[in-house]
């Protein structure tokens, strides 16, 4: 079973990181978390129970500073989810510690000898007990191998009460006024999150606990413990498909829009503080990004380009592609192609009315006005005028 759970907690993190990481940076830390919890769960499942030892000499100890990240991982997804910014400090640098020291330690392991690693993964299958007295890294030698193994879990309790911590401090300090209002199931995601890996780790270390103080076969054989841990291990992997939004981070609107409206003394709808409420916080926003897109197309009419899609308007508007989503979802009830088509057939329609018809190929007026082909002008035409081109121009020529 655990074998199966991080194989799909693989896949997980592949299309995290695939199909978001570009547009969503708050995505490859989700990404990273997946994938560092799953890999330490396939490890386990492959070091005590695959009985391969080709699969151990692999993965026994190559690959096990990686699992140091998702403590890490976790702590950046939720800081920069909350804080809509995913950018990295200096003194995160710190973080890394952990797993960089891990790594440094198994140097001489990871670059010794296929033929030796065989040699410890063969006995390791024979009797998993050989873990408990084999040294693979000169760490080993420093603290004893119950803190090595209780290290990993204890450190991932630590990030995840952490990133509790900051979520808690951000809704006491009612940061979520500035969330937009439709899109307040962010705050159930993180519950969702942080509350099942918070009963994972604590389930897991109770496991751990067992093996150190009582009986070291406990961790070694299938148990009650375990597999409560595993559902819930497979409960959280499956989560994101029931909050498919939150790999859009969670937009809050812009400190300077309250700013503004602090200088301009408006006192609609105050709360305490003399701060708007998140509905009027809202409607600002979204108005500022209404004038910002209406005089952009107006102006510059990049609508003409033919491939003009949301992340590339949202680069010329310096406006996050995720607002913009929100903006033409719940402002303009309308995707952002459709509202892009809107302008291509209006470009179209002026040419048409001051005569340009005559002298061009309807293709030719599709092609200026940014549709990649005729047929898409044609369809985006109808749709939107209610006739085709040809109707159209026969009738404003009558």
């Amino acid at each position: 079973m655990l074998a199966s759970i991080s194989i799909l907690g693989f896949i997980l993190s592949v299309l995290l990181l695939y199909f978001n990481a570009r547009k969503f940076k708050s995505a490859i830390y989700l990404g990273g978390f997946f994938l560092s919890i799953s890999l330490y769960g396939l490890v386990q499942y492959l070091v005590l129970d695959s009985k391969s030892v080709f699969l151990v000499s692999i993965f026994y100890t190559n690959f096990f500073f990686i699992t140091y990240l998702a403590g890490p991982m976790l702590y950046w997804y939720v800081r920069s989810f909350l804080t809509d910014n995913p950018r990295l400090k200096r003194s995160d640098i710190w973080h890394l510690l952990p797993a960089i020291i891990h790594l440094i330690a198994s140097l001489p392991y990871i670059f010794s000898s296929y033929n030796y690693k065989v040699q410890i993964a063969e006995a390791i299958v024979k009797d998993p007990s050989f873990l408990g007295t084999y040294h693979a890294t000169f760490l080993s030698e420093i603290f004893s191998l119950n803190v090595l193994y209780l290290s990993r879990p204890v450190l991932v309790l630590v990030y995840t009460i952490w990133s509790i911590v900051i979520f808690i401090r951000y809704l006491i300090r009612k940061e979520q006024l500035k969330i937009f209002s439709n899109q307040r199931y962010v705050v159930k995601w993180l519950s969702v999150l942080l509350g099942f890996q918070l009963i994972i780790i604590l389930v897991y270390l109770v496991s751990m606990f067992q093996t150190v103080l009582w009986d070291s076969k406990v961790f070694l054989t299938l148990n009650i413990v375990q597999v409560l841990s595993g559902i819930v291990f497979l409960i959280l992997l499956i989560s994101p498909l029931f909050f498919p939004g939150i790999l859009y981070g969670m937009p809050i609107v812009p400190e300077q829009v309250v700013e503004e409206d602090e200088i301009s003394g408006g006192n609609t709808s105050l709360q305490s503080g003399g701060k708007k409420s998140a509905l009027h916080l809202e409607e600002d926003y979204l108005s500022a990004i209404d004038e910002k897109v209406n005089g952009y197309m107006e102006e510059l009419k990049p609508y003409r380009t033919t491939d003009l899609n949301l992340l590339k308007f949202s680069v010329m508007l310096q406006v996050p592609a995720h607002h913009l989503a929100y903006y033409f979802r719940y402002k303009k009830n309308e995707t952002f192609h459709q509202f892009r088509d809107e302008w291509r057939v209006k470009y179209a329609r002026n040419l048409m009315e001051n005569g340009l018809a005559n002298g061009l190929t309807l293709e030719a007026i599709g092609l200026q006005s940014g549709f990649p082909n005729r047929n898409s002008f044609l369809i985006a035409f109808k749709r939107i005028e209610g006739v085709s081109p040809n109707a159209f121009v026969s009738k404003i020529s009558v």
